[in-house]
């Protein structure tokens, strides 16, 4: 798997993914502090709401910087988001209102949601072959893990000498670092798409992602991962603050019970999709984090609440986590054409964190207005549906290769003749020639 840092272009992306998420990982667990001390036991609520601001942004903007990535120099436009988040986090301990957090959270937010799908479609474009890129995703899954193990450990460490708000300056540095190894390489400039509309270019990656199958399916578990994930991100902190009366490391040590699951998944992961397909390893992935939320409920509901019960369940839906999250690139990339790429990527992404933006304030006002029981028992039923749904809209053993009609081609169309007359058969990728997925003939 590490033999593709041998790619100094790839590598020096990693590298910029690794320290950017090293800083993003300290800012995660100065938020939380930051809200318990805005807030006290209502922190979730204020938690729940600034991750709501953070999906918003997601949603709305994401779609918008995906019709145009293949319009700017990409290397120009990361860096500079880079900029821009580095001098949001540079603020971020200077407030003393909610209403502040708020404002800077969604410019921060903002940046990024322009900054992942473009990063995350330069990848297949440095890595085209599929078993190299799909060991990059396994490294990529690496690097948000290292935001869930490594920056809480250096966060429990630090706060034994430093007040917590010093945090978000490594946050800063994080992102400073990112554009420096950005602007260290080239990075290749893919083929404009065809010249479109500013509304046909917004929605020409939805439109596709809706269209296929198999991302159809992956809806449905973006909504599995949301529910689970966010009963890790936002109520940790009531759980072992507020529940427990734990310490401010202790929540440091929970977020890396998480993480180190995520990880553990994530180095298996990539001789797994050597012999398993796609479908099977994402919803074993997210039933088992169902499995973990009902089994931490269970606990609760026969004992009573404990740091350790917290501990094995988040393990577990990090594991869960990782297994769902990391081939979804794999089925976005197979998804479409390269000049399409940056535009299904931002309509994952915003799709995605459409889903977030739903499981967040509900678990953030499950846990405030409801309490612990409830948010486990509530969050793990959405996640089942969620895996419910995907069984049905991405069947088991769909084909990828359809026999269809062109009936509105002539036969000296260049399609027609690299196919053949209608019908024909080949791999199946909406585009402009084929708009709907079709039926076997």
């Amino acid at each position: 798997m590490l033999s593709i840092l041998a790619d100094r272009t790839y590598r020096h992306l990693f590298l910029a993914q690794v320290v950017a998420l090293l800083g993003t990982g300290l800012s995660t667990v100065a938020l939380g502090l930051l809200a318990y001390d805005l807030a006290g036991n209502s922190a979730a609520m204020v938690l729940g709401t600034v991750f709501t601001l953070k999906m918003v942004a997601y949603v709305g903007i994401a779609p918008v910087a995906g019709a145009f990535a293949d319009r700017v120099n990409r290397r120009q436009l990361l860096v500079i988001l880079d900029l821009v988040r580095a001098g949001v986090a540079i603020a971020l301990p200077f407030v003393t209102e909610i209403w502040q957090v708020y404002v800077l959270i969604f410019l921060l937010q903002s940046a990024s949601a322009a900054f992942t799908p473009t990063f995350q479609a330069t990848l297949p474009d440095v890595l085209p072959e599929e078993e190299r890129y799909t060991r990059a995703l396994s490294l990529s899954r690496l690097a948000y893990d290292l935001e869930n193990i490594i920056s809480p450990t250096l966060a429990a460490l630090l706060l034994t000498v430093m007040a917590y708000n010093t945090l978000f300056l490594g946050t800063a540095i994080g992102f400073l670092g990112s554009a420096l190894l950005v602007v260290s390489v080239l990075l290749p400039s893919p083929k404009p798409s065809t010249r479109r509309g500013i509304y046909d270019r917004t929605t020409r990656g939805i439109r596709i992602y809706l269209a296929t199958p198999r991302l159809r399916g992956l809806l449905c578990l973006n909504l599995a991962v949301a529910s689970a994930g966010a009963m890790v991100l936002v109520n940790s902190v009531v759980l072992i603050r507020g529940e427990l009366g734990l310490s401010e490391s202790a929540l440091a040590w929970t977020l890396f019970a998480f993480g180190a699951g995520s990880m553990l998944a994530s180095l298996a992961l990539p001789r797994v999709l050597d012999t398993l397909k796609d479908r099977p390893v994402m919803i074993v992935g997210a039933a088992l984090m169902v499995g973990a939320l009902l089994g931490l409920a269970a606990v609760i509901a026969l004992a009573d609440l404990s740091w350790a019960g917290v501990l094995v369940a988040w393990f577990l839906v990090g594991i869960g986590y990782s297994s769902t999250q990391t081939p979804s690139g794999r089925l976005l990339r197979r998804s479409a054409h390269a000049e399409d790429r940056p535009a299904i990527f931002a309509a994952q992404f915003a799709l995605s964190h459409a889903c977030w933006l739903l499981t967040y304030p509900l678990s953030g006002w499950l846990m405030t207005g409801l309490g612990p029981l409830p948010a486990l028992v509530v969050l793990a039923a959405l996640s089942g549906l969620g895996i419910l749904a995907c069984l049905r809209l991405w069947p088991k053993n769909a084909p990828d290769v359809i026999l269809h009609d062109h009936e509105d081609l002539p036969a000296d169309h260049p399609h027609m003749r690299e196919f053949g007359t209608t019908p024909h058969q080949h791999a199946i990728i909406i585009d402009d020639l084929h708009r709907h997925w079709p039926t076997q003939k």
